[in-house]
């Protein structure tokens, strides 16, 4: 909530939807004994035998009804340019988040 705090911009109205949602997607299978993961905010996710990060990425935002509120973060251009494509509503380069979270910090 420190985070979340750092910035006044009315998150303390409804603290449940101040947290976010956040997935993270990683190529081809889980390693032995890990599965997809959903824990209600923070979901791992691997894209499947044989299969990119990026395109399950791309089709995660592309079935989002809430696509323009989606924001990816990555460094390759070519899936920046495909979730853009998509309807994301925000792309950040992996330097300029990383920077987000150090000023939250």
């Amino acid at each position: 909530m420190n985070v979340i705090g750092s910035r006044p911009d009315g998150w303390w109205r409804d603290l449940d939807a101040a947290v976010g949602d956040v997935t993270v997607v990683f190529d081809g299978r889980p390693p032995p004994g890990l599965a997809d993961v959903d824990l209600g905010g923070l979901e791992v996710a691997f894209a499947g035998r044989g299969r990119a990060a990026d395109d399950e990425i791309v089709r995660r935002v592309g079935i989002d009804p809430d696509a323009a509120c989606v924001r990816v973060v990555t460094s390759d251009r070519p899936l920046a340019e495909r979730v853009r494509a998509a309807g994301a509503g925000e792309v950040v380069g992996a330097g300029g988040f990383r920077r987000l979270l150090d000023d939250y910090g």
